[in-house]
């Protein structure tokens, strides 16, 4: 029998400090928020538990803002839905418009990244594998036109994201501002 994880309340919002099955509502649970990528909720903390087989976490996109930066997972598929709102794919040096209930699949090795668009903010359901961890971040011309681009390619994610204020605790708030919409 698989125990329940004791949820606790972290800087962000509530996170499992212990392995096993759990719920928590996106509103109360662990958000991070950076001044250049938006505002994530994480269903796991560092300082906690860490999903083993699959991460996945619900990122707030405001328009004109990326979600991180260019990038591919050597190893590893991701895929993404939109619950809510416009934004932008930028996938093998291609942009395309999403909208509600899109559907996105990267398989391994594809250059991909989202930017906010539209009126609104955007609501995107983001789920990888974490088989073998290795990424690459990309020079990208198309990227860099949208603030979303390392300057470098480099297989480093500290060195991509030096430019960067590290990612925060908080940011719930902006869920908030969703569900009103």
């Amino acid at each position: 029998m698989v125990a329940e994880a004791k949820l606790a309340q972290q800087e962000g919002g509530l996170a499992p400090v212990d392995e096993g099955w759990f719920v928590v509502n996106v509103s109360e649970g662990a958000w991070v928020t950076s001044p250049a990528f938006g505002s994530e909720c994480v269903f796991e903390v560092e300082r906690g538990t860490s999903f083993k087989d699959v991460g996945m976490s619900v990122a707030v996109l405001t328009p004109g803002r990326p979600n991180g930066l260019y990038h591919r997972e050597i190893n590893n598929q991701e895929d993404f839905l939109v619950l809510s709102g416009e934004c932008l794919l930028l996938i093998e040096g291609e942009e395309r418009a999403l909208k509600t209930w899109d559907f996105v699949h990267c398989p391994p090795g594809t250059d991909h990244i989202f930017v906010g668009a539209g009126d609104g903010p955007c609501v995107l359901f983001m789920v990888g594998a974490r088989k073998e961890r290795a990424t690459v971040y990309p020079r990208s011309e198309l990227a860099l036109r949208h603030r979303a681009s390392a300057e470098v390619e480099t297989p480093s994610s500290r060195d991509a994201y030096a430019p960067y204020p590290p990612w925060q605790p908080g940011g719930a708030e902006i869920w908030k501002d969703v569900r009103r919409t």
